[in-house]
Protein backbone atom coordinates (compact mmCIF):
# COMPACT_ATOMS: atom_id res chain seq x y z
CA UNK A 1 0.00 0.00 0.00
CA UNK A 2 2.94 2.26 0.71
CA UNK A 3 4.51 1.81 -2.61
CA UNK A 4 1.16 2.81 -4.85
CA UNK A 5 0.66 6.29 -2.09
CA UNK A 6 3.95 6.46 -3.41
CA UNK A 7 3.46 6.61 -6.87
CA UNK A 8 0.54 8.61 -6.75
CA UNK A 9 0.08 11.92 -6.39
CA UNK A 10 -3.40 14.42 -6.05
CA UNK A 11 -3.50 17.27 -8.56
CA UNK A 12 -5.82 19.93 -9.52
CA UNK A 13 -6.94 21.66 -12.87
CA UNK A 14 -8.50 25.16 -13.34
CA UNK A 15 -10.83 25.06 -16.12
CA UNK A 16 -13.29 28.35 -16.50
CA UNK A 17 -13.06 28.74 -13.14
CA UNK A 18 -13.73 25.47 -12.15
CA UNK A 19 -11.20 23.47 -9.83
CA UNK A 20 -11.02 19.66 -11.30
CA UNK A 21 -9.46 16.99 -8.81
CA UNK A 22 -8.08 13.95 -10.02
CA UNK A 23 -5.17 11.43 -9.23
CA UNK A 24 -1.71 11.21 -11.12
CA UNK A 25 -0.43 7.36 -11.24
CA UNK A 26 3.63 8.38 -12.03
CA UNK A 27 4.96 5.99 -14.56
CA UNK A 28 7.73 3.43 -13.73
CA UNK A 29 11.26 5.08 -12.43
CA UNK A 30 10.15 8.21 -11.51
CA UNK A 31 10.57 9.96 -8.58
CA UNK A 32 8.48 11.94 -6.43
CA UNK A 33 8.83 14.94 -8.10
CA UNK A 34 5.61 15.51 -10.18
CA UNK A 35 7.39 17.47 -12.99
CA UNK A 36 9.39 14.79 -15.17
CA UNK A 37 12.17 15.75 -17.02
CA UNK A 38 12.44 17.89 -20.18
CA UNK A 39 14.04 14.94 -22.19
CA UNK A 40 10.63 12.61 -21.77
CA UNK A 41 8.78 15.14 -23.31
CA UNK A 42 7.73 12.74 -26.02
CA UNK A 43 5.60 10.85 -23.37
CA UNK A 44 1.54 10.16 -23.96
CA UNK A 45 -0.12 10.22 -20.94
CA UNK A 46 -3.39 8.24 -20.04
CA UNK A 47 -6.47 10.30 -19.22
CA UNK A 48 -9.35 8.44 -17.75
CA UNK A 49 -12.93 9.94 -17.60
CA UNK A 50 -15.85 9.43 -15.17
CA UNK A 51 -18.58 6.54 -16.02
CA UNK A 52 -21.83 8.63 -15.57
CA UNK A 53 -22.11 9.02 -11.83
CA UNK A 54 -19.43 6.79 -10.86
CA UNK A 55 -15.94 8.70 -9.28
CA UNK A 56 -12.92 8.70 -10.63
CA UNK A 57 -11.84 5.23 -9.16
CA UNK A 58 -14.74 3.62 -11.51
CA UNK A 59 -16.81 0.57 -10.11
CA UNK A 60 -14.78 -1.80 -8.51
CA UNK A 61 -11.45 0.14 -8.52
CA UNK A 62 -10.80 -0.82 -11.90
CA UNK A 63 -10.04 2.69 -13.12
CA UNK A 64 -7.20 2.39 -10.55
CA UNK A 65 -6.01 -0.68 -11.29
CA UNK A 66 -5.72 0.09 -14.82
CA UNK A 67 -4.28 2.78 -14.67
CA UNK A 68 -1.52 1.25 -12.28
CA UNK A 69 -0.78 -1.28 -14.84
CA UNK A 70 0.16 1.72 -18.23
CA UNK A 71 1.81 3.81 -15.27
CA UNK A 72 4.38 0.59 -14.50
CA UNK A 73 4.26 0.39 -18.43
CA UNK A 74 5.71 3.67 -18.97
CA UNK A 75 2.83 6.00 -19.84
CA UNK A 76 1.89 8.53 -17.07
CA UNK A 77 -1.60 7.98 -16.27
CA UNK A 78 -4.44 10.43 -14.97
CA UNK A 79 -8.13 10.00 -13.47
CA UNK A 80 -9.90 12.72 -12.99
CA UNK A 81 -13.74 14.02 -11.84
CA UNK A 82 -15.48 15.95 -13.78
CA UNK A 83 -17.70 18.74 -13.06
CA UNK A 84 -20.17 18.00 -10.42
CA UNK A 85 -18.60 14.38 -10.30
CA UNK A 86 -16.23 13.01 -7.40
CA UNK A 87 -13.90 15.35 -5.59
CA UNK A 88 -14.58 18.54 -8.36
CA UNK A 89 -16.28 21.30 -8.34
CA UNK A 90 -19.59 21.88 -9.90
CA UNK A 91 -23.44 20.90 -9.12
CA UNK A 92 -25.29 17.89 -11.31
CA UNK A 93 -28.81 17.87 -12.64
CA UNK A 94 -31.01 15.98 -9.86
CA UNK A 95 -32.66 13.87 -12.77
CA UNK A 96 -30.75 11.25 -14.58
CA UNK A 97 -32.31 12.42 -17.51
CA UNK A 98 -30.79 15.50 -17.14
CA UNK A 99 -27.33 14.85 -16.82
CA UNK A 100 -27.67 12.10 -19.72
CA UNK A 101 -28.65 14.84 -21.86
CA UNK A 102 -25.33 17.01 -20.88
CA UNK A 103 -23.44 13.91 -21.79
CA UNK A 104 -24.67 13.41 -25.05
CA UNK A 105 -24.85 16.91 -26.19
CA UNK A 106 -21.36 17.47 -25.19
CA UNK A 107 -21.20 19.19 -22.42
CA UNK A 108 -18.31 17.85 -20.95
CA UNK A 109 -16.09 18.79 -24.30
CA UNK A 110 -14.41 22.15 -22.88
CA UNK A 111 -13.74 20.98 -19.85
CA UNK A 112 -11.63 17.79 -20.85
CA UNK A 113 -10.05 19.86 -23.32
CA UNK A 114 -8.76 22.03 -20.57
CA UNK A 115 -7.73 18.99 -18.70
CA UNK A 116 -5.60 17.36 -21.46
CA UNK A 117 -3.69 21.11 -22.34
CA UNK A 118 -2.48 21.42 -19.02
CA UNK A 119 -1.42 18.00 -18.54
CA UNK A 120 0.29 18.60 -21.82
CA UNK A 121 2.54 21.08 -20.80
CA UNK A 122 2.43 20.81 -17.00
CA UNK A 123 3.90 17.29 -17.69
CA UNK A 124 5.57 17.97 -21.05
CA UNK A 125 3.79 15.33 -22.78
CA UNK A 126 3.07 15.28 -26.16
CA UNK A 127 -0.36 14.43 -25.77
CA UNK A 128 -2.73 12.26 -24.26
CA UNK A 129 -4.86 9.09 -25.05
CA UNK A 130 -8.29 9.84 -23.77
CA UNK A 131 -9.81 6.44 -22.05
CA UNK A 132 -13.75 6.71 -21.13
CA UNK A 133 -16.28 4.01 -20.00
CA UNK A 134 -20.38 4.29 -20.97
CA UNK A 135 -20.79 7.80 -20.22
CA UNK A 136 -17.38 8.82 -19.89
CA UNK A 137 -16.58 7.43 -23.63
CA UNK A 138 -19.26 9.32 -24.87
CA UNK A 139 -17.59 12.49 -23.23
CA UNK A 140 -14.05 11.22 -24.54
CA UNK A 141 -15.24 11.19 -28.28
CA UNK A 142 -16.55 15.05 -28.25
CA UNK A 143 -13.52 15.87 -26.19
CA UNK A 144 -11.37 13.98 -28.73
CA UNK A 145 -12.94 16.12 -31.14
CA UNK A 146 -12.45 19.20 -29.31
CA UNK A 147 -9.09 19.47 -28.24
CA UNK A 148 -5.45 19.48 -30.30
CA UNK A 149 -3.71 17.72 -26.94
CA UNK A 150 -5.91 14.50 -27.60
CA UNK A 151 -3.84 11.79 -29.57
CA UNK A 152 -5.76 8.77 -29.32
CA UNK A 153 -9.23 7.26 -27.71
CA UNK A 154 -10.47 4.31 -26.16
CA UNK A 155 -14.28 3.93 -25.53
CA UNK A 156 -15.24 0.92 -23.34
CA UNK A 157 -19.11 0.64 -24.13
CA UNK A 158 -20.02 2.75 -25.82
CA UNK A 159 -22.97 4.03 -27.00
CA UNK A 160 -24.02 6.49 -30.14
CA UNK A 161 -28.22 6.67 -29.68
CA UNK A 162 -29.98 8.59 -27.82
CA UNK A 163 -33.39 9.38 -27.35
CA UNK A 164 -35.77 12.02 -29.14
CA UNK A 165 -33.46 13.69 -31.65
CA UNK A 166 -34.78 13.39 -35.20
CA UNK A 167 -32.44 12.90 -38.21
CA UNK A 168 -31.34 16.13 -40.23
CA UNK A 169 -30.46 16.09 -43.93
CA UNK A 170 -27.76 14.32 -44.73
CA UNK A 171 -26.46 16.79 -46.99
CA UNK A 172 -26.01 19.33 -43.93
CA UNK A 173 -24.74 17.22 -41.79
CA UNK A 174 -21.61 16.55 -44.30
CA UNK A 175 -20.74 19.91 -44.81
CA UNK A 176 -20.54 20.83 -40.92
CA UNK A 177 -18.29 17.70 -41.05
CA UNK A 178 -16.18 19.54 -43.46
CA UNK A 179 -16.59 22.72 -42.60
CA UNK A 180 -15.15 22.05 -39.02
CA UNK A 181 -12.57 19.91 -40.22
CA UNK A 182 -9.09 21.37 -38.97
CA UNK A 183 -7.28 18.63 -41.18
CA UNK A 184 -6.51 21.34 -44.10
CA UNK A 185 -3.50 19.47 -45.48
CA UNK A 186 -5.90 16.23 -45.77
CA UNK A 187 -8.81 17.40 -46.85
CA UNK A 188 -8.31 15.12 -50.35
CA UNK A 189 -8.51 11.98 -48.16
CA UNK A 190 -11.10 13.41 -45.76
CA UNK A 191 -13.44 14.21 -49.15
CA UNK A 192 -12.81 10.74 -50.29
CA UNK A 193 -13.95 9.43 -46.96
CA UNK A 194 -17.15 11.56 -46.85
CA UNK A 195 -18.14 10.56 -50.47
CA UNK A 196 -17.49 6.71 -48.96
CA UNK A 197 -19.56 7.89 -45.46
CA UNK A 198 -22.47 9.76 -48.07
CA UNK A 199 -22.89 6.48 -49.34
CA UNK A 200 -22.96 4.28 -46.58
CA UNK A 201 -25.70 6.22 -45.23
CA UNK A 202 -27.76 6.05 -48.38
CA UNK A 203 -27.40 1.92 -47.39
CA UNK A 204 -27.83 2.29 -43.86
CA UNK A 205 -29.82 5.12 -42.83
CA UNK A 206 -29.30 6.20 -39.27
CA UNK A 207 -32.42 5.59 -36.70
CA UNK A 208 -34.21 7.89 -35.21
CA UNK A 209 -32.57 8.25 -32.00
CA UNK A 210 -28.99 8.10 -33.26
CA UNK A 211 -27.03 11.22 -31.70
CA UNK A 212 -25.89 12.66 -34.78
CA UNK A 213 -23.53 15.37 -33.16
CA UNK A 214 -21.69 12.55 -31.53
CA UNK A 215 -21.25 10.49 -34.75
CA UNK A 216 -20.31 13.62 -36.62
CA UNK A 217 -17.33 13.88 -34.06
CA UNK A 218 -16.46 10.11 -34.27
CA UNK A 219 -16.61 10.20 -37.86
CA UNK A 220 -14.27 13.33 -37.92
CA UNK A 221 -11.69 11.30 -35.92
CA UNK A 222 -12.06 8.50 -37.90
CA UNK A 223 -11.21 10.34 -41.15
CA UNK A 224 -8.10 12.06 -39.41
CA UNK A 225 -6.67 8.80 -38.88
CA UNK A 226 -6.52 9.24 -35.04
CA UNK A 227 -6.04 5.92 -33.66
CA UNK A 228 -9.15 4.26 -31.71
CA UNK A 229 -9.78 1.49 -29.90
CA UNK A 230 -13.21 0.23 -28.98
CA UNK A 231 -13.83 -2.15 -26.39
CA UNK A 232 -17.31 -3.47 -26.05
CA UNK A 233 -18.04 -6.51 -22.88
CA UNK A 234 -19.37 -9.09 -24.99
CA UNK A 235 -20.63 -9.30 -28.70
CA UNK A 236 -23.70 -9.14 -29.39
CA UNK A 237 -26.16 -11.50 -31.60
CA UNK A 238 -27.05 -9.99 -34.43
CA UNK A 239 -30.46 -8.20 -34.52
CA UNK A 240 -32.22 -6.72 -37.40
CA UNK A 241 -34.02 -4.19 -34.98
CA UNK A 242 -30.84 -2.86 -34.06
CA UNK A 243 -28.71 -0.59 -36.09
CA UNK A 244 -25.00 -1.21 -35.56
CA UNK A 245 -22.84 1.64 -35.28
CA UNK A 246 -19.54 -0.08 -34.55
CA UNK A 247 -19.55 -1.82 -38.46
CA UNK A 248 -21.35 1.36 -39.91
CA UNK A 249 -17.70 3.47 -38.69
CA UNK A 250 -15.95 0.45 -39.37
CA UNK A 251 -16.80 0.72 -43.15
CA UNK A 252 -16.63 4.52 -42.79
CA UNK A 253 -12.65 3.84 -41.71
CA UNK A 254 -11.94 1.43 -44.53
CA UNK A 255 -9.41 -0.85 -44.51
CA UNK A 256 -6.20 1.64 -43.62
CA UNK A 257 -8.20 3.37 -41.13
CA UNK A 258 -7.01 3.20 -37.13
CA UNK A 259 -10.47 2.21 -35.64
CA UNK A 260 -10.60 -0.91 -34.16
CA UNK A 261 -12.95 -2.67 -31.85
CA UNK A 262 -12.35 -5.82 -29.63
CA UNK A 263 -14.89 -7.78 -27.79
CA UNK A 264 -14.29 -9.70 -24.51
CA UNK A 265 -16.01 -12.45 -23.49
CA UNK A 266 -16.78 -13.59 -20.24
CA UNK A 267 -17.30 -10.30 -18.17
CA UNK A 268 -20.37 -7.83 -17.84
CA UNK A 269 -20.87 -3.58 -18.86
CA UNK A 270 -18.55 -3.00 -16.22
CA UNK A 271 -15.55 -4.83 -16.37
CA UNK A 272 -14.89 -4.47 -12.90
CA UNK A 273 -14.55 -8.52 -12.16
CA UNK A 274 -11.25 -10.01 -12.67
CA UNK A 275 -11.69 -11.45 -16.32
CA UNK A 276 -13.05 -7.46 -17.69
CA UNK A 277 -10.09 -6.10 -15.75
CA UNK A 278 -7.28 -8.01 -17.02
CA UNK A 279 -8.34 -8.27 -20.72
CA UNK A 280 -9.24 -4.87 -20.66
CA UNK A 281 -5.59 -4.37 -19.41
CA UNK A 282 -3.81 -6.69 -22.41
CA UNK A 283 -6.22 -4.93 -25.02
CA UNK A 284 -5.25 -1.51 -24.00
CA UNK A 285 -1.70 -2.38 -23.79
CA UNK A 286 -1.48 -4.43 -26.99
CA UNK A 287 -2.70 -1.12 -28.58
CA UNK A 288 -0.56 1.43 -26.80
CA UNK A 289 2.72 -0.38 -27.91
CA UNK A 290 1.47 -0.45 -31.22
CA UNK A 291 0.51 3.20 -31.44
CA UNK A 292 2.63 5.03 -29.11
CA UNK A 293 5.34 2.92 -27.91
CA UNK A 294 7.83 4.17 -25.71
CA UNK A 295 11.07 6.06 -26.77
CA UNK A 296 14.20 4.40 -25.84
CA UNK A 297 15.29 6.86 -23.62
CA UNK A 298 12.43 6.47 -21.85
CA UNK A 299 12.74 2.84 -21.21
CA UNK A 300 16.93 3.25 -20.55
CA UNK A 301 15.52 5.98 -17.71
CA UNK A 302 13.28 3.39 -16.04
CA UNK A 303 15.80 0.49 -16.41
CA UNK A 304 18.57 2.29 -14.39
CA UNK A 305 16.55 3.70 -12.13
CA UNK A 306 15.71 0.09 -11.38
CA UNK A 307 19.19 -1.17 -11.00
CA UNK A 308 21.00 1.53 -9.01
Amino acid sequence: MRGAIETRELITVNVDGMRLRGTYHKSHGQGSDSRPERHESNRIGILFLNSGFVPRASAGDAAVYWADSFAECGYPSFRFDLPGLGDSDGDLPEKLLEFAGLVNAGYYAPFVAGIARDLTERFHLSGVVLAGHCAGAVSAIFSAAASEYVRGLVGLEAYFFREGPERTNVRKEISLLVARSKLVAQLSRVYGLLRKFASSLKRNPLPQNANLPLIRCCSRLVCSGMPILILNATEPRPNPSEFDYLSYLQRLSGRDGQLAVKFVEGTNHSFADDVGRTAVRRHIEQWLSSYFPLIESVRIAAVLSGTR
